[in-house]
């Protein structure tokens, strides 16, 4: 027997058929319903798929957000695409209701820390972190972080013995509601602030050091089945 014929698309994309307030509004629905059967952001890239070739994807965008005006829930642009997501006001209501949580995702003030500085800084090293601190980062922390998914290995390190760098990732971005990195806290308001200086952390000379953290544990270089050197 042979092989099937794998089925071809038939959408009509073009829609040349529909006069153009119909056209636009199917383009409309189309989108809107793929970014709400999605569980991650949905890139303008898929999105093209489903809409003419000439169809500004922006446009439809701010026409579905005008008509989710009013609405519990919104369109965003996070991590490089779009998503539907409950409005914050609308948060304690969700967690009364059926106690949605975040999903395991919460830090702790080290590991919040750390990773702020992780997001300023990458690609930066586990070494680099420490010198920030003034005190040894674990590779317990760096694993919990890797683990939640929000960073991920970057390149080596041109420092002797060659470690591994860390960068944050698409998961992060979209956690923190950031379409991308320029969206973090503007980084020259934070060094006159005194909060982050990178010449200071090279230095060793951040003046607050990482408070204590019981998650940490010790840091054990041997104790984990971790791989990764820095």
């Amino acid at each position: 027997m042979g092989r099937r014929a794998r089925p071809k698309n038939d959408l009509d994309t073009e829609l040349t058929d529909l006069p153009p307030e119909l056209r636009w509004r199917e383009w409309m629905g189309r989108v809107e319903a793929v970014i709400f059967a999605s569980s991650a952001p949905v890139t303008r890239e898929v999105l093209a798929r489903v809409v003419g070739r000439d169809c500004s994807i922006d446009l439809l965008i701010d026409d579905i957000r005008d008509e989710l005006r009013g609405r519990p829930y919104e369109l965003v642009a996070v991590a490089g695409g779009w998503q539907h997501r409950t409005r914050k006001n609308f948060a304690g209501a969700i967690r009364a209701a059926i106690g949605a949580g975040n999903g395991g995702k919460a830090l702790s003030q080290t590991e919040a820390l750390i990773l702020a500085c992780i997001a300023y800084y990458q690609p930066i090293n586990r070494s680099e972190l420490s010198s920030f601190f003034g005190k040894e980062v674990s590779r317990d922390t760096i694993g919990r972080l890797r683990g939640l998914e929000f960073i991920a290995a970057g390149p080596r390190s041109p420092q002797p013995g060659a470690p591994y760098t860390y960068v944050t990732t698409k998961a992060f971005l979209s956690h923190f509601g950031l379409e991308t990195l320029r969206d973090l806290p503007d980084m020259e308001m934070l060094e006159d602030a005194g909060l982050l200086s990178k010449d200071k952390m090279l230095a060793g000379e951040f003046p607050d050091p990482l408070p204590a953290d019981d998650d940490d544990g010790d840091d054990d270089e041997e104790a984990s089945d971790r791989t990764e050197t820095g």
